[in-house]
């Protein structure tokens, strides 16, 4: 098996070893493994008494998810949900959360890192709710995603969050400065009806938004919707040896992307977990290829969604050891 050195990413080896690192592995039940701890965890004040969590899927043999405020569990959910909402809050009060999984076999995993929230203050008796939004719109993102966009709502205190429902249930709630989201983890040709609703500090509610009707296209497709872009390759020789170095641009998604694959000539050569902060802007990775000048290598790369399943691979890139980068 091929070293694989270690960059600035938590590098769980090949693509073999990705379970060992505890997020987004293989199934627990196979092994005797406990599941892993859920990463991409993020926590957002939804109005000064609630706070909206979200996590990414771990595998597809989990039978529910355990939510932690500080030391005491609030929630558990089915393993088919990635998210909740805390209510009881209290105003200006800083919470941690943490999330455990649970296999179909009854083991709960290790707790994810924790995340805080501040809830807002709740200021002066607030009676009116914010303005419906404006403008909603989307467009389906190949055959299991769609993206969604409207008009900010105004409210006499702020906005604090928007819930975005699909048909009668709420499906996410993204921060009062957000107008913009992609949802994924949907149907191929399958019809979806979207609304979004403000939400102010006291906790009160716009009116939805005109209903958005997207139709995801049909069968399977590449996925490009959901994969990375801007996708660059070079090659470089250090101490007698030649790496690869990429970077690219993560695709949007309702979470976080932590998780990538890469393949390299066809197959799948490593895999890396981000263990803290995933990058949201332009991503870097480094990996050794060996001491051969003159080789030929194609690349390309694609990422684990927040719901689980795998995006669209990049564009695929050709790099030669040894031989001058393209301008």
């Amino acid at each position: 098996m091929r070293r694989v050195p270690v960059s600035a990413a938590l590098v769980c080896g090949t693509l073999l070893l990705v379970s060992s690192c505890g997020a987004g592995g293989t199934g627990a039940a196979d092994d005797g493994r406990l599941p892993g701890a859920p990463t991409g965890v993020t926590a957002t004040a939804g109005s000064a008494t609630s706070v909206h969590v979200m996590w990414n899927a771990v595998s597809s043999d989990i039978s529910s998810y355990e939510l932690y405020r500080n030391a005491t569990k609030v929630k558990e959910v089915p393993g088919s949900e990635h998210m909740a909402d805390v209510t009881r809050l209290t105003p200006s009060t800083t919470y941690v959360f943490t999330v455990r999984a649970r296999d179909t076999d009854g083991r709960l995993g290790p707790r994810s890192r924790g995340v805080q929230a501040t809830t807002p203050a709740a200021g002066p008796v607030d009676r009116s709710a914010p303005s419906r939004p404006g403008a909603a719109q989307g467009r389906a993102v190949g055959s299991r995603a769609v993206q969604l966009s409207w008009a900010a709502s105004t409210d006499d205190r702020g906005v604090a969050s928007y819930d975005i429902h699909q048909g009668a249930t709420k499906i996410h709630s993204v921060s009062g400065a957000q107008t913009t989201t992609v949802v994924t983890g949907l149907r191929p040709g399958t019809r979806y009806s979207f609304t979004v609703r403000a939400r102010d500090a006291a906790g009160h509610v716009s009116s939805a938004s005109r209903v958005v009707r997207l139709t995801t296209a049909p069968g399977t497709d590449d996925g490009r919707g959901t994969a990375p872009t801007g996708f660059r390759a070079t090659t470089r020789r250090a101490d007698g040896a030649y790496h690869i170095d990429l970077s690219w641009v993560p695709p949007e998604a309702d979470g976080v992307i932590t998780e990538y694959q890469v393949h390299l000539d066809g197959r799948p050569a490593t895999s890396l977990v981000w263990g803290g902060t995933a990058p949201r802007d332009r991503a870097t990775y480094s990996f050794y290829l060996g001491r051969e000048t003159g080789v030929t290598h194609r690349v390309r790369i694609r990422a684990r969604l927040p719901d689980g399943t795998w995006g669209g691979f990049s564009a695929e890139r050709t790099v030669t050891t040894g031989a001058a980068a393209r301008p």
